[in-house]
């Protein structure tokens, strides 16, 4: 075979393997108009999840805590409890990728990797948040509080699908604080 055919070979393969692994982005998604990074800031809970493999250790009373760094990034700590009753954490960090809105963050648990954190929604009062991606292959649920009304947590589902989101895939996180 010749250095030609071998090099357009090659060349095949990784545009292949490019286009397998890149994230599909099912259409535009639109995010929040502003996020005033002050507001935030602090604790989250989690009130829902797509299921994904670095939260498969959680099983209760998951929460994201967010506080500003000198250089302008956000310190990023996860928790929860897992199933046997021991506590879990994890730190990272996020940038702000579109300071128009500051609504597209990069956020990273393994530097250098990141993954997408976009805020969708974002109550008035900064009293709950939906955060997702592109691809629409992550999806979270947040509340400042543990506990997310029905009507409120109904309101935010019956928005979802017109952002490609299903809504079945959806994971309640039981939050024991009240």
């Amino acid at each position: 075979m010749s250095l030609k055919r071998i090099l357009l070979l090659c060349a095949v393969l990784v545009a292949a393997a490019a286009t397998a692994f890149a994230s599909p982005v099912v259409s535009d998604l639109p995010t929040v108009a502003h996020v005033d990074l002050q507001r935030y800031l602090g604790r989250w809970y989690e009130i829902a999840r797509y299921p994904n493999r670095f939260e498969k250790q959680c099983d209760r009373d998951v929460t994201a805590t967010y506080s500003m760094r000198p250089d302008g990034r956000i310190n990023v700590l996860n928790a929860c409890v897992k199933a046997d009753g021991t506590p879990y954490n994890a730190t990272g960090w996020a940038k702000v990728v579109d300071t128009a809105t500051n609504a597209k963050l990069k956020v990273t648990f393994f530097w250098p990797f990141f993954g997408n954190y976009w805020v969708l929604e974002l109550g008035q009062n900064y009293d709950y948040a939906v955060i997702g991606e592109p691809s629409r292959g992550y999806l979270w649920i947040l509340s400042r509080s543990p506990q997310m009304s029905p009507e409120q947590y109904a309101s935010i589902i019956s928005r979802l699908a017109a952002r490609g989101y299903d809504a079945g895939k959806l994971l309640r996180v039981r939050q024991t604080a009240h």
